[in-house]
């Protein structure tokens, strides 16, 4: 996989052996950057401008490292180490809004993030620079069916809200304080039918402008810090 740029390569040479190689443009003068790469044992090519801007996909700032695709957890890797907020993406599509939850969910401590296999957008480059590189300390499961995963946290004792508009209570109502997962529905539709029928709790932000709905990262952004903020 190839992500690119400045900020995303700091954070992954926290970690430089998951980086494979790494393409400079020629002249690039990032002290930090080159310190850390002097201080590996990556592989370094330089490139002139036009060769980087054909590889990336965007604003690359003159770097692109080649870094191992990302490993997924198993559900049973979570479980393990005992988890009390686990996020579920039900089929987010838009990589930026993934990798926003992604840095969210890193910056707030939660233990894990579930999405499904189908009809979902995986780790990508994008989403591994929306994330800004935290993807590496953040925990992703992949299943097969949500609706069964659910069931088998609630065996579990989790408890789990959903995110809706319509037959809700104000998000700030519920209580948080014991083993919680969140669900963020997808862009357009919200949760599934299904997913929403296994719900303990729909909960929804209340809109005072002319707005009816938040992007899905602004949302799920405020959601996990009110469930963070019951636990103190």
């Amino acid at each position: 996989m190839l992500v690119y740029g400045r900020n995303v390569a700091l954070e992954m040479l926290k970690n430089p052996e998951k980086v494979q190689k790494v393409l400079l443009q020629k002249g690039f003068d990032d002290k930090k950057i080159l310190s850390l790469l002097e201080n590996s044992k990556i592989p370094i090519q330089f490139k002139s401008k036009q060769e980087i801007d054909r590889l990336a996909e965007g604003v690359h700032q003159g770097i692109i490292l080649y870094v191992r695709d990302y490993q997924y957890y198993t559900l049973s890797d979570i479980l393990s180490n005992n988890p009390s907020f686990i996020v579920i993406l039900d089929h987010i599509e838009d990589p930026h809004n993934f990798g926003a939850i992604v840095r969210t969910c890193e910056a707030a401590g939660v233990d894990a993030i579930i999405i499904p296999k189908d009809r979902q957008v995986q780790v990508n480059a994008t989403v591994m620079k929306t994330s800004v590189g935290t993807l590496n300390q953040v925990k992703i499961v992949q299943v097969s069916n949500l609706a069964s995963t659910i069931d088998y946290l609630k065996d579990h004792d989790f408890w789990i809200v959903g995110t809706a508009l319509e037959d809700s209570v104000d998000y700030r109502s519920i209580d948080y304080s014991g083993k919680i997962v969140l669900i963020v529905g997808n862009e357009g539709i919200g949760m599934s039918k299904l997913v929403t029928k296994k719900c303990d709790f729909i909960a929804k932000i209340p809109m005072y402008g002319t707005t009816n709905s938040l992007n899905a990262s602004v949302a799920s952004g405020i959601m996990i810090y009110e469930v963070i903020r019951n636990r103190k």
